[in-house]
């Protein structure tokens, strides 16, 4: 466990270009990273989960301090990135007639533990 208060611990390089990000772009952010969720789910053969960013989570996503901002910003990013890689790597497969929901469902897995850090972070 880290003795330092997270802020200390954000490299100074990576955080210098999200430290304005707003409560809006990061809402905006979340709902685009759930639409590929939900294209994902569907290679995994699982049903797309229902999102409501807005309301409450906006709320809180407004509430957070500077650095748990950052650190969602980033989990997003970093989301994003593999959610993007793993969406081509998958659409290979299917135009090559092969089944993808157990690649697809280890994907899935892998943005569902990231989504539950970056909520704990909020929730810190």
């Amino acid at each position: 466990m880290a003795t330092l208060p997270p802020e200390t611990i954000l490299p100074t390089a990576s955080a210098a270009p999200l430290a304005d990000v707003a409560p809006e772009v990061l809402a905006e952010a979340l709902v685009a990273l759930h639409g590929k969720a939900a294209a994902l789910a569907l290679l995994a053969r699982l049903a797309p989960e229902p999102v409501e960013i807005g309301g409450e989570l906006g709320a809180v996503i407004a509430r957070a301090a500077p650095w748990q901002r950052k650190l969602v910003a980033q989990t997003i990013e970093d989301c994003s990135a593999m959610l993007d890689s793993g969406l081509a790597a998958l659409g290979t497969l299917t135009r090559r007639g092969q089944d993808t929901s157990a690649p697809a469902l280890v994907l899935w897995r892998e943005f569902h533990a990231a989504r539950a850090a970056m909520t704990s972070v909020l929730a810190a």
